[in-house]
């Protein structure tokens, strides 16, 4: 299977691009929001890509980041959400917009997409909820704190803060990994309130 692609940019479709590897060029279906990321025709590009194979056909699927592919995977796991409405989704809502609808269960922000009905809107904010990927998956020092506040361990305005978040409507998930983010970046001295909002701030991202 084809994970990355690596080469010159050689065509821009509506929803695709063409990547010219070597002299071959691979059609790669991307959204909006990865289009629009990718460099101009004649630069070089790195595209992630998630390859889907059918007895009649391959088709290839790019990301401009791990996390947006990570969603798009994510996503065609619930049923009634084939590649096609994945992608769409990813053109409609920034990453942030998606997983805060998630997390708060709201259905209209999905059905924004065109092509998503209400029943698909609800499966994808039922299915998905407590599954959004982490914030900072790839960061060990985060993934360590994230840890250490599921395990309880951490300072008292740590867990503070996930409390508050999660009764915001957050995943607790979503929780951990923000609080744990601002955690690395500005230390643990902080207090509750700061920490609460420095991570509704990530979260917001």
């Amino acid at each position: 299977m084809i994970g990355k692609l690596k080469g010159l940019i050689d065509e821009y479709a509506d929803n695709y691009v063409i990547v010219d590897v070597g002299g071959v060029g691979y059609e790669v279906y991307c959204s909006n929001q990865t289009l629009q990321a990718l460099p101009s025709v004649g630069e070089a590009a790195t595209v992630l890509i998630e390859t889907h194979v059918r007895e009649d056909q391959i088709k290839l699927f790019g990301f401009a980041t791990a996390l947006e592919r990570d969603w798009f995977r994510l996503l065609t796991t619930v049923q009634g959400v084939g590649q096609k409405v994945a992608l769409a989704i990813l053109s409609t809502l920034k990453i942030s917009e998606l997983t805060s609808a998630i997390a708060l269960q709201d259905k209209v922000m999905v059905a924004r997409t065109p092509g998503v009905g209400p029943k698909v809107a609800q499966r994808i904010v039922s299915e998905l909820k407590d599954k959004t990927p982490s914030l900072s998956a790839t960061d060990s020092a985060v993934a360590n704190l994230q840890a250490e506040i599921e395990l309880a361990g951490a300072p008292k305005a740590m867990a503070e803060a996930v409390s508050a978040l999660t009764n915001l409507g957050y995943a607790p998930m979503q929780a951990n990994a923000a609080v744990a983010t601002v955690v690395k970046r500005d230390g643990d001295a902080l207090g509750t309130a700061a920490l609460i909002r420095l991570a509704l701030k990530e979260l917001s991202q």
